[in-house]
Formats: structure tokens, sequence, C-alpha cells
């Protein structure tokens, strides 16, 4: 760091993101949790049609954008919050709703951004294990009066708590927001959505990149009670009124009109990791119970660490993170069936080397 940097960020330990190799003809990429398809040529073509001049600036408000998509969350676009990627409505629930007062709290092995935004935001927060088996218990949240951070399902375990259980986490707290993070919602088909008008403390935090194939359109979203997304609002025009450019508003209503295809994706990856779950059981892993885009997996032959080299020296990329309590599993994008066939072909190399 230079001399010029704050010190108030001594401790500020970034993000890593997963590998994104510059060559992608070289890899089977399955680390990142992107959707397999792409948005169809239907929706592209819309698109197009859709786009606002590049020599003007983008719609402050993303108008048209909300209006469509509260059509189909069944909220009203004043329930609405867009944003560059979930991150950044995430990173605004941390500068709003916390502080020494309401300090944050969170799993030990949940989605990596939170300790980061809670470091960058300079708020005090609470690390809560889960249990043994990588499941939230509802207990450890009930009442603790925290501004709570949940994703669901869970990342990177996979594991989705059910929506009565996140129910009694929210009633319990009622003077502190709960914030739901929904990335991998629309694969397990639990949602908090339906609680938002019962629950003025609740956040529902959504994303465009997984089910709606938009990763490299950085589109998110959250829905709450409408004073909520008030505070948020105030927050992004006071730093970025203009955080959605209008090539990604294009894509997102694009993409939102056909809602056809975005459900039948989300029916073939679903399929695909059933199967991709009862293949590599069979193979002796040991794999979590996922509702998501991806499974997490371990085999007690092989460690975690040793598993990922050897798969990208076979041109297959998955992620492998190295805390302690997970360092023997890996976390694998549920891609094709091609893919998934591809990755477990070099799974029955790798295991007759060992």
């Amino acid at each position: 760091m230079s001399r010029y940097f704050s010190s108030k960020f001594d401790r500020l330990t970034p993000y890593t993101p997963g590998e994104q190799p510059s060559d992608l003809s070289r890899f089977v990429k399955l680390n990142t949790n992107e959707s397999p398809f792409p948005p169809s040529e239907a929706a592209m073509e819309c698109a197009r049609g859709l786009l606002r001049p590049l020599n003007l600036y983008s719609d402050t408000t993303c108008g048209d954008l909300r209006r469509e998509l509260a059509a189909i969350e069944h909220v009203d676009p004043d329930e609405l919050i867009m944003t560059n990627g979930s991150d950044e409505v995430l990173d605004y629930a941390f500068a709003c709703f916390c502080d020494r007062d309401h300090p944050a709290a969170f799993a030990d092995i949940t989605y990596g951004f939170y300790p980061v935004f809670a470091q960058r935001n300079l708020v005090p927060y609470t690390v809560i294990p889960l249990k043994d088996d990588m499941t939230i218990d509802p207990e450890d949240y009930t009442g603790i009066g925290k501004t709570i951070f949940i994703a669901n399902p869970n990342a990177p375990t996979g594991i989705t708590l059910s929506a009565d259980a996140l129910e009694k986490i929210i009633a319990s707290n009622p003077d502190n927001v709960v914030v739901v993070d929904e990335a991998y919602a629309d694969f397990s088909g639990v949602t908090c959505v339906p609680l938002i008008r019962k629950y003025p403390n609740l956040l529902v935090t959504r994303t465009f990149s997984k089910s709606r194939s938009l990763a490299g359109g950085r589109l998110g979203y959250g829905i709450a009670c409408k004073e909520l997304i008030r505070d948020l609002e105030t927050f992004r025009y006071s730093l970025n009124p203009y955080n959605i450019n209008s090539m990604t508003i294009a894509a997102g209503i694009a993409v939102l009109r056909d809602e056809e295809t975005v459900r039948a994706n989300i029916a073939v990856i679903n399929a695909n990791r059933a199967y991709t779950t009862e293949e590599l059981t069979k193979r002796g892993f040991r794999v979590l119970p996922s509702g998501a885009n991806f499974v997490f997996a371990m085999h007690p032959d092989i460690p975690g660490g040793v598993l990922y080299e050897k798969l990208k020296d076979r041109g297959i990329l998955v992620r492998h993170f190295t805390a302690e309590r997970i360092r023997e599993y890996n976390r694998i994008t549920v891609g094709t069936k091609e893919q998934m066939d591809l990755l477990l072909a070099a799974v029955d190399e790798i295991r007759k080397e060992n």
C-alpha cells in the first residue's frame, strides 16, 4: 500500500473472485456459478431495440425495468431498487443499516463479500459458525438484535433454509434489518419476497447473474417495503445515481420478456445438478444437498486442493477455498450435461491415479 492509503482500511481484506481466464477456449469453466446458457437470441434482439442512445445518460430511475420486474416479482415498482449486481445492494445495506448500535451478523461459511463489506463500511460484526453438517441453526439468529445477512441458498454450501425458519428469524429481530440474499433462489424455489409487506425489517436481494444469464451485465436488485427502499435510494443518489448503464437496462428488460427461456434453463440446470450429485456420490464423494446452480463436494481420498489442481491441469476450472472447515471441498458450477460429463470423466482419471 502507498503511504497515502487511509489507515482506517488497515485491516481491509479484499474479496477474491473466481478465476476469469483470458482464453476461455482452454477451459470448461465451472468455478464462478455463471449460467452455461447465454440470453436467447430473441432477448438480445429485443435489447437492441430498447437501447437508449449512448450519448445520453442512463435512466436513473430504471423506470421501465422496474415496472417489468415488479410484474414478475408481484410487488410494486416502489418496492424495488436496481443495482450494479446484487453486490451493490448488499454493500448499501451494510452502509445504511449497520453501525455500532446495529452490528452485523452472518455465518462463518457463507458469501465471502460479507466480511469485506463490513470492514469497508467500518461495521462491527459477529461471525456465527454453521453446525457440523454445514447448516444454519435458526436459533443462533433468533432475537440476537443485530443486522443479519443470510444467503439462501447459502454459498458455497448450496444448502437452503426453509421460508418458515427465515420468518422466525425476521420476526424475532424487529428492531434490525434482516437481509436475505437470494442470489440462487430461482434454483431452490424458496423465497422470502412474499414476506416484505408483513415485515418492514426484511430486505431481499437478488441478481440477474445466475438464472437470467446476465453475469457480465452486472444487474441486481433489492426488494423491501417502500420505506427501506427509500433509505437505500437516498444512499444510491448520494453515491452513484447512474449506477445502471443503458445497455444493461435494455438487456434486463429483454430477458424479463423472455421468462419462458429463463424457466426452461433453470429446469435443465436443476436436472443436471441432480445428475451430477448422483454421479459424484457413486464415485465416493460427499455432496452437500444443494438448492443452487452448483454443488459442494469432497472426496475422502483426494484432498480438495489436489483435486482442484488436477482438474485445472485437465482444463476444468472449479472453485477451491482454503478456509479450514471447507478446504477439502470444491464448489462445482452446474453446466450443460456435456460439461458435467467432461468433469466426471476427468474425476475418473484422477481417481485412478490415487
